[in-house]
């Protein structure tokens, strides 16, 4: 069961890794976009920054610093 919860932990962060790095691309993408006076979407990204991008960044470390805890709980209390 304990396994089996870590997996899915572990897939879902990389998900949200990857939902990640996308928006950071897509950041870079429409600022280069914003200074040569070509719309890529910085406004949209702009405005999906504090509903969409910052909980996942936020969610992405949480899970990172809970991942790690739970693996070095784990190797150093349950390992023989």
């Amino acid at each position: 069961m304990k396994e089996r919860l870590i997996d899915w932990l572990n897939t879902a962060l990389m998900i949200n890794l990857f939902f990640v790095l996308a928006s950071f691309v897509w950041f870079v993408a429409a600022l280069a976009g914003r200074a040569t006076q070509v719309n890529l979407g910085f406004d949209l990204w702009y405005s999906l920054w504090d509903p969409l991008f910052m909980p996942s960044i936020g969610i992405l470390m949480a899970g990172a610093i809970i991942s790690g805890i739970v693996s070095w709980v784990s190797r150093r209390f349950f390992a023989g």
